[in-house]
């Protein structure tokens, strides 16, 4: 059974195997009653990587064992030593050395591409260059000047989508708490202003989008629970018969089920769906624009803004 689990790009738990077990039979190890929370050298398929490792409960691991969506073990070198460390180290410094020198680069030859991030492996065989660019970007000169840069090295320029970006980088949303991308979000849908619009949200894009500047991926969350609960009620603008007399429904509130309704005295009450029904009268009530519909007062939206937060190509790659 899986003992212990890595935590490796977007939060993702990838088991360890070589450790813990063999053949049935426990390894009575420093490691195996000491690996919880350590920085460890696992061999991915990029290499060697350093990552921490976290003790896997019984019951998330026979999860593991059944689910098809598990990760393929990674395999388990050893604990991260003193020495290990220091190279660790010197590897994270020379990684941000590298990242400007391949920016450099990226100017000199005018390529429009956003250089996000550099890795190397610990074996330093291979680094890796992550990239967000709007188009194909044609580098094969850039590569060419990398390789005289970075010798005897597996050069890997990979392009990622900009929600990729933000998974990689993490980060902390408008709401708190640790960005759904970089969290536990392993696929992103299709999101268009529509969904804010029905769920009543101001549409300026400093209010729906997220850091990647696409649309929030929470407003796919309970859009189904909005349209379930928009069934049967009146629209905005119709006329009501209520037990106070007619009115005009000038917004709605899905999920509490209630109407707002406004009179020809300008009085404006709520209450609830089944307290009221509609009619076929006209009456002299003027309505705003719906709440569904309203534009932040602080900020000007136009079309293009809106169609570029909707825009999904190249968001997201899945290249990382």
């Amino acid at each position: 059974m899986i003992k212990y689990a890595v935590k490796y790009l977007k939060n993702t738990f990838v088991p360890l195997k070589g450790v813990g077990e063999k053949e049935g039979e426990e390894i009575k190890t420093p490691c195996d009653s000491d690996l919880d929370g350590k920085l460890v050298l696992v061999r991915t398929e990029k290499g060697e990587e350093v990552l921490k490792a976290f003790r896997v409960c019984s019951k998330v691991a026979e999860l593991f064992e059944k689910s098809e969506k598990t990760p393929e073990a990674f395999e388990f070198i050893r604990i991260m030593t003193q020495e290990d460390m220091m190279i660790y180290e010197e590897i994270k410094k020379e990684e941000v050395t590298s990242f400007f020198k391949c920016k450099e680069l990226i100017k000199k030859h005018n390529l429009n591409m956003n250089l996000v991030q550099c890795r190397f492996t610990f074996d330093k065989r291979k680094i890796s260059f992550y990239y967000t660019a709007p188009e194909r970007v044609d580098f094969r000169e850039l590569l060419k000047d990398l390789t005289q840069v970075f010798k005897r090295v597996r050069i890997d320029l990979r392009h990622i989508g900009v929600r990729d970006e933000s998974s990689i980088m993490d980060g902390t949303g408008i709401c708190g708490k640790p960005f759904c991308c970089s969290s536990y979000l392993r696929k992103f849908e299709s999101i268009n202003v529509k969904l804010a619009k029905d769920q009543g949200m101001p549409i300026a894009p400093s209010k729906i989008s997220g850091t990647c500047g696409r649309l929030l991926c929470c407003l796919t969350y309970e859009y189904e629970n909005y349209i379930e609960a928009a069934k049967g009620m009146p629209p905005v603008g119709s006329t009501v018969m209520t037990p106070i007399g007619l009115g005009k429904v000038c917004y709605i509130q899905f999920l509490n089920n209630s109407v707002a309704v406004k009179f020809e005295d300008g009085k404006i009450k709520e209450f609830e769906k089944t307290e009221i029904e509609m009619v076929d009268a006209n009456i002299n009530v003027d309505i705003d624009i719906p709440r569904i519909t309203n534009y932040a007062p602080d900020e000007k939206v136009d079309a293009r803004q809106l169609k570029q937060l909707e825009d999904d190509r190249n968001s997201s790659t899945g290249n990382v």
